[in-house]
This record gives C-alpha cells, structure tokens and sequence, in this order.
C-alpha cells in the first residue's frame, strides 16, 4: 500500500517524528532526536533553515508541540499495524484480560478486541464511533476518517478546554480554578479564534509581500534575460566596430599599395626614357665615330675629301645634342611611407569602453501634455537617467506605457514604443474612451519618476467636412507636390525645388531639407513625404528610390533604383507607413504598389497591370483606413482602389479627375485632390461623395493634422499651401 503521509519523516533524522516540536523558524524537529542533544545550551540551530531557536528555561521539552505532525504519525503507525497482519492486544481490556484485538475505534484511538466492540457497540456515548477492520480496507477507512481527539492535561481523563496564557499550556476546567487560579485563563474556542484571525491577517501580509516579491523575481529574471540581450548586442557591436576598422584599415592599405605601385611605375618609367635617350645618343656617336676610324684607315684621299665634311659636321651636332639633355637622372630612386602611428596605437589600445552604469526608473523623466484626445495619438518622451541624475546615453532598455480608464471597466490602452537607441524613446498611445485616465510608465518593470500619473481624455470633437469653404491660413511655397504635418504640428512640403520646405505651425519657414543632386540627402524632384515620429521618408521620385532621414534633415539610409524588378523603381511618387513599420510605395511608371520593412527590404508588390477592377494606371496618392486597407488613387483610371494589407482587392469608389493627393481620417472619410478637377472631393467610409472644396489649382497633395483633423492642400499652380479647420 502506497505510503499516504511521506511529510511525517523528519528532515533531519530521517525516521519517522518522534515528539515533533515546532521551532522559531516554523519547522518541526524531534525532540528526543534532536533538540535534546542540545543538552544545556540555551539555543537550537535547526539545521534545515539554519536558524537558531531559543531554549525556554524550562528545557526543549517547553517547546510547542507539532500536533498536526503528531497526528499523522499516529496515523501512519496505525495503519502499519493493520496492514502487517500481526497479532495485536486490546487497548480496553482491564485486569489483565488483554484478548486479541478485532477492530480499531478511529474516534478512541484504540485497538478493541470482540467483546470490548461489543461494549462499544451497546454504549449510548460510544455506538455512535467509526469502527473499521484490521486489514488493508481498515487501513484506507482510517486514512480518511480519523479524526484528532481531544486533548487531555495531566489529570486523567480531563479534557483541555481551557488555555492558560501565563503558562502557555492546555489545562481542563478543574486544573483552571485549581493549579492556574491567579493565570489568566481562556476557553480554547476563544484564543483558537483569536489566532485564526492573526493567521488570516498573517497570510494577507504575507500575499502581499509575496506578491511583490514575485514581481521582483519577475523584474530580475527580465533582467537577467537584458544582460543576456545586452552581452550579446554589445558583442555584435564590438565585432562590428573591430570588423569596421579592420575593412577600414585593409582598404588603406590597399589604397597605399596602389599609390606606391603607381609612383614605382611613374619613376621607372620616367628613368627607363632617359636611359634609352642617353643610349641612343651614345649610339649615334659610336656610329659616326666607327665609320670615322673606318675612313681613316682604309679610305683613298678621295674618299676621305667626299665624306670628310660630313662626318665631323653630324658628329660635332650630336655632341652639341649631348650638352642640352642633363645627365642627372630624372628621377629620385627613394620611395619612403610615412604613417604616424603613435597616437593611432595610443588610440587603438583605449578603443571602446563597457558601460557598466544603467538607468534608474525613479530618476528617469518624461514630458507630455495632461490632456489627451479620444482617437488621437498621444506622445509621451521618456529620457533614461542614472541614479545621479545623469542622462543615460543608451537605448536597449524595456520601456512600456499604459493608458488607464479610472470608468469603463479600467480599460487599458497600451503604448508603442520606440527606441532611439540613445536613452530616449517615444510612447504613443491612441485613446479609445473619454473621462479620466491613469498614465503608466515603467522602465524594467518599475515605475518612472511621477508615475502613474492622473490624465484627462477629453472626446473627439465632431468634424463636419461640409464646413470646408475657405482656407484659414494661406502658407507660400513655390509649387508645392505634397505635404505632411509632423506630430509637434510641423508642416513637409515637398517642392519643384527639388528640395522640403518645413514651416512651423503659423506658416514660417524653419528649415530647408536637401538640394538638387544625386547624392544622399539630396533630391531630383521630390514627390511623397511620409513622417512617422523623428523619421522622415521621402520619394525621391527622378533619382528613382526612396530616403529617409531624421526629421531635421539627416541623412540615415536610402534603397531602391531605376529598374522593373523587385525593390526598384520608375519614377516613385507617394509613401506611407502602416502600423506595421511597413513602408508602402507608388511606383507610378510601372503602375504598381511595392512594400518593404522598416529597412528597406522587399516584401509583396500589388501589381496594377492588366484588366478588371484591380488593376490600375499610374498610382499616385495613398492612404489607409481604420481597418489597415490601402487605397490608391489611381491617376490613370481616374479612380481609388482598395486592397487589404496582404494586396487582396477589395472594391472601388470616386470618378476623381487625375487623382494625386488622398488622405483617410481614423473614421475612415477619404480626402482626394483632383489635380486635373481643381478641386478636393471627400467620401464617406462607403465611397460616396459628400463634398466638394473647389477654386482650386492643380491641387497636387491633401494631408490631415492627427491633432485637430485640420485638412492641409498643396495647391501646386497657386504656390500655395492652405490649411482649412474642420
């Protein structure tokens, strides 16, 4: 039979407990086992916590007893004795007439042979008892139905229902109001009460406490897993850093060996003329010379008057020849390298440096506005600092942001957050319900500075697109092609300059991005502008690809040119972002739609070309609807298609003329510039139009401000941009 209480064996001896007495620390030893040895010293060191237990002054034995433990040992050995099949005396019997026991009494606690059951069985008090066989069912009876008896104090037979507090000891009543008169002496229901309730409040603290503990553990193991992460991003860095200079090394190197291969050749060569110049000279004397001496000794007078004239008159010219060409080598046979190296060596040896500090929540900051806007993004900037105050200048570190209804339910809106990898991030978090809120903001699992914080959502006011008439505010830019707002309420536009303009909020100019030119950061007409918090993407339509830089201008990464296949383009007019990180791009030329990740790498084309409700020609502008569909308004088709995210058609709408502009609110309404129809012609979320902004001219771009739904137009023919209030 399976053994039913593997708890009962002590920890320490190994053996069954014996007397267990409950320590300081909780845990249970036996007495005779263990704590006697203690003999006279006045404490216990449990060797399972390793805590030590006072010795009251009247020995272990003082010590409170396991009763629970106790129990069970009972149990446990009753159970062995009815399962071994071996004979066992009655525990009732009296004058010495012990007779062989039957059964077990599981509420006396005693072995009863047949005629003391039957005692048993008569009795008015005892009949009543659980009575089970000596065997293996007796034995799985008593597991389950014994019950601990009560307890008795040293008198015989006198049950311990009063607890004295002087003593800390269970007394009957006689032994109360006899041997514990002056104590102060409690029934054993009240004082069980009285600790059930510290119990119950010790087990509250105690969930408390360990709940906050598990979330520590929690925070320390996410930790341990960022120092893993961290180990392994600063390895690839320091790999990248060494591998760049060893490139960079090996490419001067090379550099120098060419520059010396090319100066070696210059020289030898240079030398090389003037030697066969000295040699042809010398040539020429030897002949005149050889044919001189040959004259001489063996021509006739005749001779020597014919040829005697013209000989030293060619001689004396080569030799004269000879005093106009120095003789000095025409070029210095060194050749030397000069490469300062000591500062590089000092340089190199001090390279790279590991940050061992890190940011501390409870010092780290962040800024925004106290008041937020139902479907509208809201921004959050969280600067890391150290426990100095010193601002932390790395990324890499878990921040999140949450967003707390205090009504409707607690609703929780969660933040994305961006990584500028340079101790700063961005947390944007769109609101769904109006009424106060809590803003949650923790690096690490913990709490920045200030947080939570209270927050107020005010509700989305109620746009009306009929209202369109005039523009409130005229901004001058020449020929304009598309705009976009920034999320601090800067204005992009992109220009036949070849350049963007950025205009603050009242329409002055604050930056010039970018000039005519191929190079990076510069631009041959620039058409589609896409921002999406501090990253600027550009269509850098005639240069054929696509750039991005930092919203002030920095040149960060390019991709993309001329050509029919995958990630090249023909002539790209219009980019968006999705939620996704996705960049969406209009190749107007070969009337189709490319998306690439965040890095520039190619992922799915929507491809325009042929016949049906699909296909489209020359795609322009681009936008997408609440439900992450993209809509493209085709210049060509005079039309605006949608198609899932995964480029799955999903219907069409408008009989735009030239279609080039197209912008979508979080409601789903679709503004379109008509560049051939003057004019700015607004859908509802079904495709019908509700609305007309005419007198325009050759509107080229229509963007909205996510912050106030204001509707901004590049009237590109008018240099003009204008911005109308909803």
């Amino acid at each position: 039979m399976e053994k039913p209480f593997p708890h009962i064996t002590c920890g320490v001896c190994s053996k069954p407990y014996n007397d267990p007495r409950i320590l300081q620390c909780l845990h249970s030893c036996c007495l005779r086992h263990e704590i006697e040895k203690s003999g006279s010293q006045q404490m216990f060191q449990s060797p399972i916590s390793e805590r030590n237990t006072n010795i009251p002054a009247g020995g272990a034995s003082v010590l409170p007893q396991n009763l629970y433990l106790g129990f069970d040992v009972d149990v446990a050995g009753y159970m062995s004795i009815m399962v071994s099949n071996s004979e066992v005396c009655c525990d009732e019997c009296v004058d010495g007439r012990n007779g062989l026991a039957v059964v077990f009494c599981c509420m006396c606690h005693q072995f009863l042979c047949k005629h003391c059951h039957d005692h048993h069985s008569s009795s008015r008090k005892l009949s009543k008892h659980k009575i089970v066989g000596l065997d293996q069912e007796g034995a799985r009876q008593l597991h389950t139905t014994m019950k601990p008896r009560d307890h008795y104090c040293s008198q015989p037979n006198h049950e311990d229902n009063f607890f004295c507090e002087t003593c800390s000891l269970l007394v009957c009543r006689d032994c109360s109001t006899v041997t514990h008169k002056s104590h102060t002496v409690k029934e054993i229901s009240t004082v069980a009460k009285t600790h059930q309730m510290e119990i119950t409040g010790a087990l509250e603290n105690a969930k408390e406490v360990v709940t906050k503990l598990t979330g520590a553990i929690d925070v320390n193991n996410r930790m341990i897993e960022q120092v893993e992460i961290s180990k392994r991003n600063a390895f690839l860095a320091i790999n990248q850093t060494f591998e760049m200079l060893q490139q960079t090394l090996e490419e001067r190197k090379k550099t120098l060996l060419s520059e010396l291969e090319a100066i070696s050749l210059s020289k030898t060569t240079a030398l090389t003329l003037q030697k066969e110049q000295f040699e042809k000279v010398v040539g020429d004397i030897g002949h005149y010379t050889d044919m001189a001496s040959q004259i001489l000794q063996t021509h006739t007078d005749h001779e020597i008057v014919a040829l005697g004239g013209l000989i030293p008159t060619e001689l004396q010219a080569t030799l004269e020849r000879v005093q106009t060409i120095s003789l000095t080598p025409n070029q210095h046979s060194n050749i030397s390298v000069s490469v300062k190296t000591d500062d590089l060596v000092r340089q190199l040896s001090e390279l790279g440096e590991i940050i061992v500090f890190f940011p501390s929540p409870s010092s780290s900051t962040w800024t925004s506005t106290s008041v937020a806007k139902v479907g509208t993004r809201y921004h959050v900037k969280v600067q890391s600092k150290t426990s100095k105050g010193e601002e932390y200048p790395h990324g890499g570190v878990e921040v999140k942001g949450e967003m707390r209804s205090k009504t409707h339910n607690g609703a929780v809106v969660y933040g994305e957050v961006e990584d500028h990898r340079d101790g700063t991030y961005t947390i944007t978090l769109t609101p769904h319900t109006a009424g106060p809120h809590q803003l949650f903001i923790t690096m690490d699992g913990q709490h920045v500075q200030n947080t939570p914080n209270d927050l107020d959502v005010r509700p989305k006011p109620k746009r009306d697109y009929h209202t369109l008439c005039n523009a409130q505010q005229v901004i001058q830019c020449n020929r304009p092609l598309c705009v976009t707002i920034h999320d601090n309420g800067d204005i992009y536009v992109s220009s036949h300059d070849h350049c963007i303009y950025v205009f603050d909020q009242i329409g002055q100019l604050k930056n010039t991005i970018g000039s005519y030119g191929n190079g990076d950061g510069h631009f041959s007409s620039p058409y589609g502008l896409s921002i999406k918090g501090n990253m600027l993407y550009v269509a850098d339509t005639c240069n054929h690809r696509i750039q991005k830089l930092t919203s002030s201008g920095k040149f960060l990464h390019k991709f993309g040119q001329r050509g029919s296949g995958q990630g090249q383009f023909n002539c790209p007019v219009s980019i968006i972002t999705d939620s996704n990180k996705r960049l969406i791009v209009s190749d107007q030329s070969y009337h189709r739609i490319q998306i690439f990740n965040e890095n520039g790498g190619w992922l799915l084309t929507i491809d325009g070309n042929g016949s049906g409700n699909h296909s489209f020609l020359s795609p322009w502008g681009l936008g997408l609807d609440p439900q992450g569909n993209i809509h493209v308004a085709s210049y060509g088709s005079k039309s605006v298609k949608v198609f899932t995210e995964e480029g799955v058609y999903v219907r069409m709408y408008g009989d735009p003329n030239g279609p080039t502009g197209l912008a979508l609110d979080d409601e789903g309404y679709s503004l379109v510039s008509e560049y051939g129809g003057h004019c700015l012609s607004i859908y509802d979320p079904e495709g019908n139009k509700i609305h007309t902004v005419g007198n325009l001219e050759n509107p080229s771009g229509t963007a909205l401000d996510s912050r106030d739904g204001s509707v901004f137009i590049a009237n590109n023919s008018a240099n003009t941009v204008l911005k109308y209030c909803v």
